[in-house]
């Protein structure tokens, strides 16, 4: 019995130490923010993700190197563990390494474009004459398919080939909004009575006639149609303004299911469309070498903690996708969120924070893909639901960035009505760096982002809601998407914002309020 008291003394001494060493709540959240605004090591992460390892593709050595070197960087800053944890992505990996291109007939000029992720190098330089090939028009039957590739085949074998024709970009003289409003704010931060979320409205679409095939059908003839023409080289339209181009990749992750292909941004494409038009011939010349890694097959998701105390067992997590598509280096979409929540746990292990909970950093592969990693780190050892593993009652929560560069504005929490208020009260000393407040949503559909994931498994995912600057208008997914597309004043904002919020869920007695069983939604 005296054992059992001196125990508890001590054990009781032990927490009045480290309240007395952080201090009080008031004196963390001050101190979180000046480590946050002064101290801050975000922009050097940013330059290292983005300038030295990126772009970041799925597979590829670079996003590889990027992990590891995130791994190296969260040991100096005193973490107490950094680990990769493997997953199988199923598909060689693949980079870019040269690129060039050029009109040499009738004019001479240098060409703009991006390579097609997961197609195959040309045959060292290639020159050939321009070919315009017109799409098929409206729904096909095999026999109009058919007559389609017959008037087409020699036309375009052995050519490069500009597939469709340019398309038609309007002139938009009113720059998008940088800001949220206090209107969308408001709207965002409503509450929905309805807990499965808005139904949205049936679509009756017409039976198709039981000969005309689909969209998918036609295409993957089209492309099977290029490459056993031997086209040289395969030209798409970017099709957007002001040389923006985005560039994903060949839907089979296979390089040899297609031709060397390029994504063109839309002025070049129309000047060779026209000059086509008139009846001139032109030449085109390529060199485009890439190379395959066919250990890309086995990709890593990048994990670092801060480990907790009395209920080192119970996880908070935050993080994002480390996964970046090749048009640029990925700075916006997600260099960000990872270096805004490394950032975050930095500060929270700089200013001398004892979490209660393990604190943990996830940066994601995959997430271009389907958010493959995240799915695959949640069934392992979290489960569902439906189907929970003994780790799903020990989750605290998973807050996700993966909007660009404007600073947090929202949090949106999956659980109860009851989880808002105490989300909204750990970051209610923010509101002078624009943080409105928090929302819930019932929903347990996936995509958007890696957030989505834990909601779909009935868990508390936190996604945020931030300023739009010039995301989905100029650098998701684009060739803009750079490390001077970065604001640095609201990253920084940002992971203030975050440490703070971490900090209170790391700290407090309970977890997240979640749906009870009744309440639970249904996954979609």
């Amino acid at each position: 019995m005296k054992r059992n008291l001196a125990a508890i003394l001590l054990f009781t001494i032990c927490l009045s130490q480290v309240a007395f060493a952080q201090g009080s709540r008031e004196d963390v959240i001050a101190k979180i923010r000046t480590e946050a605004m002064d101290n801050s090591q975000i922009m050097k992460t940013l330059h290292m993700f983005t300038d030295v390892y990126g772009p970041r593709l799925t597979g590829s050595p670079k996003l590889e190197m990027a992990g590891k070197w995130a791994m190296e960087e969260m040991n100096r800053w005193g973490f107490d563990k950094t680990y990769r944890e493997e997953w199988d992505w199923g598909h060689v990996g693949w980079e870019n390494d040269v690129a060039t291109g050029h009109i040499i007939s009738p004019v001479k000029d240098a060409l703009v474009f991006e390579v097609l992720a997961w197609t195959p190098s040309t045959k060292g330089v290639v020159e050939a004459d321009a070919v315009s090939m017109t799409m098929p028009n409206g729904p096909q039957t095999q026999s109009q398919l058919d007559a389609y590739f017959d008037e087409w085949r020699a036309k375009i074998r052995g050519k490069i080939v500009l597939v469709g024709n340019p398309r038609a970009v309007p002139v938009n003289f009113e720059p998008p909004p940088k800001r949220i409003d206090d209107e969308q704010l408001a709207q965002r931060l409503s509450r929905n009575p309805n807990p499965q979320g808005p139904r949205r409205p049936a679509i009756n679409n017409p039976e198709p006639a039981p000969d005309v095939l689909s969209f998918r059908e036609v295409m993957t003839q089209v492309e099977k149609f290029i490459v056993d023409s031997e086209v040289l080289v395969r030209i798409d339209d970017a099709g957007r303004e002001h040389g923006q181009i985005r560039a994903f990749s060949n839907r089979s992750y296979d390089p040899t299911t297609t031709v060397p292909t390029v994504v063109m941004r839309n002025e070049d494409f129309g000047r060779i469309h026209r000059i086509l038009g008139d009846g001139t011939n032109v030449k085109l010349q390529f060199y485009i070498r890439n190379s395959i890694y066919p250990n890309g097959k086995t990709v890593y998701n990048v994990l670092g903690e801060i480990t907790g105390r009395d209920k080192k067992d119970e996880v908070i997590m935050l993080g994002g996708h480390l996964d970046s598509w090749h048009s640029a280096t990925g700075a916006t979409d997600n260099a960000i969120g990872c270096a805004v929540m490394m950032e975050a746990a930095r500060i929270l292990k700089a200013v001398g924070v004892k979490p209660r909970r393990t604190i943990r950093v996830a940066l994601w592969s995959g997430e271009e893909q389907g958010l493959l990693g995240s799915q695959a780190y949640v069934m392992r050892h979290f489960g569902t639901f439906e189907d929970p593993k003994p780790d799903y009652k020990k989750f605290g929560g998973y807050f996700n960035i993966d909007s660009g560069t404007g600073r947090a504005r929202v949090f949106s929490v999956f659980g109860p009505d009851a989880a808002a208020p105490i989300l909204d009260s750990s970051t209610a000393s923010f509101r002078d760096l624009g943080f409105a407040g928090v929302t819930t949503t019932a929903s347990r559909g996936l995509g958007g982002s890696d957030h989505t994931s834990f909601n779909m498994a009935g868990l508390p995912g936190i996604g945020v809601m931030q300023d739009p600057i010039e995301y989905f208008t100029h650098t998701w997914h684009t060739n803009l998407d750079t490390y001077e597309r970065i604001v640095e004043s609201d990253v920084k904002a940002s992971a203030a914002i975050i440490a703070a919020a971490v900090y209170d869920l790391s700290t407090r007695d309970e977890l997240l309020p979640r749906y009870s069983a009744e309440e639970m939604p249904k996954p979609r």
